[in-house]
């Protein structure tokens, strides 16, 4: 019986679901997530290439942009190992430490991925309501700076969950839902009081996901006041027009988040793969959507795309 209680990184490996109630379209779904992947990793690639290429670009916006084109291949890399193993080859089985590793880094970049959006916004706020203290605010040094703040924050918040559960008895089936490893899904295996998991988790979330969403609502309050100040309607939308990216950031970022975790609360009777589909849109559609969103709505890449792809004018 004691072996009931034994560690399970130590006894046995994890088994990855995937969609098994999907068979018929397994195809289909693997050849759309490789899609998915391929245009999130070329998309992210070109704007970090255009971005270190163009000197119009050197500027804290944009850095801040290649700081958000890494973060997004960090989340497709992450999660591609497995969706490849379990979906295209059918190898579903993952050792406990390599799934702790990915669900480490998944939770990772998109704690990391808050936390740039919240940045951003700052960068918006003080393009807008301080311009001529832009250049002396958001300086080089200062920018790396925010960027170091951001990711050591998000490791420190991430790195005692692998523990946590380390400490954990393993006895149930070892069967995740997801292709790949999440907290939530993880959380559901032990057969010990999982309290403290539980708490530290929603603890996280507050202070990471919660309050970096209340400053960025916040940022955009005082950006839409000092808009307003703009006597010039022309000038008005100009300014609101630099910020419609980021918003479109934010909301592929928060909505799919906000998604998952409400699912599970309130569509309890809906079928699994609502569940797994909804976590797949927040896994893979914002790493998919930001570089074409910035493309499209930047100028600059917009030309330097062109450039690529036509050559440059006669």
């Amino acid at each position: 019986m004691r072996n009931l209680g034994m560690n399970i990184s130590s006894t046995s490996s994890i088994t990855l679901m995937g969609f098994p109630e999907m068979e018929r379209l397994e195809h289909w779904l693997a050849a759309l997530l490789l899609l998915l992947y391929a245009i999130s990793i070329l998309g992210n690639a070109l704007i970090l290439f255009i971005i270190k290429e163009e000197q119009s670009l050197h500027q804290p916006m944009y850095y801040f942009l290649s700081f958000l084109s890494v973060n997004d291949l960090g989340v497709s890399f992450s999660t591609l190992p497995t969706v490849l193993a379990s979906m295209c080859f059918h190898a579903p089985e993952i050792s406990f430490d390599a799934c702790l590793a990915q669900m480490f880094f998944i939770h990772f970049f998109s704690w990391t991925e808050s936390g740039i959006l919240l940045a951003m916004s700052f960068d918006r706020y003080v393009a807008i309501c301080n311009p001529l203290r832009y250049s002396s605010v958001l300086t080089n040094a200062r920018v790396a700076h925010m960027g170091l703040s951001i990711i050591v924050r998000s490791f420190c918040m991430i790195f005692p969950v692998p523990f946590l559960l380390r400490r954990l008895p393993f006895c149930k089936a070892n069967v995740l839902t997801h292709s790949y490893c999440l907290h939530p899904d993880l959380i559901r295996l032990p057969c010990g009081d999982t309290t403290i998991n539980s708490m530290y988790g929603l603890f996280v979330v507050v202070s990471t996901f919660g309050m970096d969403s209340v400053l960025i609502l916040l940022s955009y309050i005082l950006i839409l006041h000092s808009v307003l100040a703009i006597a010039s309607q022309e000038e008005r939308l100009k300014s609101l027009n630099t910020c419609v990216s980021h918003i479109c950031a934010v909301l592929i970022f928060y909505v799919p988040m906000l998604s998952v975790s409400m699912v599970p609360r309130f569509g309890k009777h809906a079928p699994k793969y609502v569940h797994k589909f909804m976590s797949l849109i927040y896994l893979f559609v914002p790493p998919m959507l930001n570089p074409i969103i910035y493309s499209i709505k930047t100028k600059e890449i917009r030309r330097r795309l062109h450039k690529m792809i036509w050559g440059p004018k006669l």
